[in-house]
C-alpha cells in the first residue's frame, strides 16, 4: 500500500490553488460536505480563497487522498486521523525549519514534537493492531467451532451402512 505524506495545506501561494471545492470533492471521490466538515474539525484547509469560494492546491487535493487511504485502507477513525496528520504536520515543519537553517534550538524543540507525536501514533497503531488480533482470534475461534458443530452434524446424518457408526 503506498501511503500519500502530503505537506500541510496552505504551503502553496493562493495562486497555484485552482481548485474549487466541488472540484476537488469530485476529483477525490467525497461530498462537499464532508470537505466542509474535515476543514471544521481541522483535517483540511483551503488553501485561499476568491470571493466567498473556496480554493484547493495540489496539497489539499493529496491530503484528501491521504484522509481517504487512512479512512478505506487502514479503517482509522477521524479522531486516528487528525493524530496522524498532526504528527506528519509535526515532522513537516521540523522539516522546514531545517531547510530554512533555523536555529538548533528551534531545529531540536520541532524534532522533540515530531517524535512525541509520532510516540503517540505508534501507541494508537498499537493499540488498533491489538484490537484487530483480538478480533481476528475471536473469529477463528468461531469458524473452529462452526467446523466442529458441522463435523458432528454430518457424522449424525450418514446412514449406519455408509461408513457412519455401526447400530
Amino acid at each position: 500500500m503506498t501511503v500519500l505524506r502530503p505537506e500541510r495545506p496552505g504551503e502553496e501561494a493562493a495562486a497555484g490553488a485552482s481548485l474549487r471545492i466541488g472540484d476537488l470533492a469530485k476529483e477525490t471521490g467525497v461530498t462537499t460536505r464532508t470537505l466542509r466538515y474535515w476543514e471544521e474539525i481541522g483535517l483540511l484547509q483551503p488553501s485561499g480563497h476568491r470571493g466567498s469560494e473556496r480554493l484547493y492546491s495540489t496539497a489539499e487535493r493529496e491530503r484528501v487522498t491521504h484522509i481517504r487511504e487512512l479512512q478505506n485502507l487502514l479503517g482509522l477513525t477521524l479522531a486516528e486521523i487528525h493524530d496522524v496528520l498532526a504528527s506528519e504536520d509535526t515532522l513537516e515543519r521540523a522539516r522546514r525549519a531545517a531547510r530554512a537553517d533555523a536555529p538548533t534550538e528551534k531545529r531540536l524543540g520541532l524534532l522533540a514534537d515530531a517524535i512525541a507525536a509520532n510516540l503517540r501514533l505508534v501507541e494508537r497503531i498499537n493499540e488498533r493492531l491489538a484490537r484487530i488480533t483480538e478480533f481476528r482470534d475471536e473469529c477463528v475461534e468461531r469458524g473452529g467451532r462452526m467446523s466442529a458443530r458441522r463435523a458432528e452434524l454430518e457424522a449424525e446424518a450418514r446412514p449406519a451402512g455408509r461408513g457412519g457408526p455401526a447400530a
